[in-house]
């Protein structure tokens, strides 16, 4: 027994991705192409997306929200967890990196399940909303630009159902948020989504020390 998480070492860490992590060959090749490229630390941990993928079983879900696609690893991860006729709308405006996703969500057999929009997710999810969508999601990911993290995270909760989950990234952000002497932008909306989310009642919430820390957000 344990009163703190416990600190993984490399070698720990090795031990649990070989003991734990389910990853397709798909999965993996993407993992190692993204891997090569200069913002390769904007990709979710394999055991982060295998996670989303349990979370995603468990609910049920066929409607999701994918809010930060880059080389589209999470919205892989969680469209092979959804049904035959599962949907992931996947917000982004970078249509570069989409195009590795979009290679390997074919090669994966799920591109049929992810409804791709390159454009400001604030726009996209506002037009889900006029559009009636409101209530009819079952979850959402947020890990996109940070200054706009607030926004995603009213307009997700305005179209996820009672009962829906969403999970935000990197809410401890590299240890910031903890050090009163970092005032970047980035880091306060952080700290603001991460006060705001602690006393928002209209959820219940468990932020998890998984990757760059997760918070999960059940809309009640």
């Amino acid at each position: 027994m344990s009163d703190i998480s416990i600190s993984l070492t490399p070698l720990l860490y090795e031990y649990l991705q070989k003991n734990s992590l389910r990853e397709s060959e798909v999965q993996k090749s993407l993992r190692e192409q993204t891997h090569k490229m200069s913002m390769s630390q904007m990709q979710i941990s394999p055991e982060q997306g295998q996670f989303m993928g349990l979370l995603v079983e468990l609910l049920g879900a066929v409607k999701t929200l994918d809010i930060g696609v880059f080389t589209g690893y999470s919205a892989l991860a969680v469209a092979l967890a959804l049904p035959h006729n599962g949907k992931v709308v996947a917000c982004d405006t970078n249509s570069e990196w989409t195009k590795i996703a979009l290679r390997y969500w074919e090669k994966a057999g799920i591109a049929h399940k992810i409804d791709l929009r390159i454009a400001p997710a604030t726009d996209t999810l506002q037009q889900l909303l006029d559009q009636g969508e409101a209530g009819t999601y079952d979850f959402a990911f947020i890990d996109a630009d940070k200054k706009n993290y607030l926004s995603y995270y009213d307009l997700s909760l305005s179209l996820i159902r009672p009962g829906g989950l969403i999970a935000i990234d990197n809410v401890l952000f590299g240890g910031k948020v903890a050090d009163q002497t970092v005032t970047d932008t980035n880091t306060e909306t952080i700290r603001a989504l991460n006060a705001k989310l602690l006393t928002d009642e209209r959820v219940s919430i468990s932020m998890l020390p998984i990757g760059d820390g997760l918070t999960l957000a059940r809309k009640r």
